[in-house]
């Protein structure tokens, strides 16, 4: 099913100071806390096969405007100040219904 929506794609690696564990589960609880956001549609924590310690993030958003409330979270604010991942890259897509192909 393909659902309309902001769409963020963000690739992180949990900080040295913590073990794979402590990682994942912050970002598991951090995922729950998302998708009880007004605007969050889905959040999900994906463990790289390749490396333990690398997660890729996808989130989906009603809108851009949504998204940037995200920062505003108190949770959002806990869990960057925590210093549990560093962010790697990230991608922000918009999905309006219309699949674009670039040749």
């Amino acid at each position: 099913m393909k659902t309309t929506g902001h769409y963020i794609t963000a690739e992180v690696v949990i900080n040295p100071q913590w073990s794979v564990e402590q990682g994942a589960q912050a970002l598991a609880a951090f995922c729950v806390a998302m998708e009880q956001e007004a605007g969050c549609q889905m959040a999900i924590a994906l463990g790289d096969n390749s490396d333990p310690r690398r997660f890729i993030l996808w989130e989906r958003y009603a809108s851009p405007a949504a998204h940037q409330q995200h920062f505003t979270q108190p949770h959002t604010r806990e869990f960057i100040d925590a210093g549990w991942v560093s962010l790697v890259r990230v991608y922000e897509t918009t999905f309006d219904g219309v699949e674009h192909h670039h040749d």
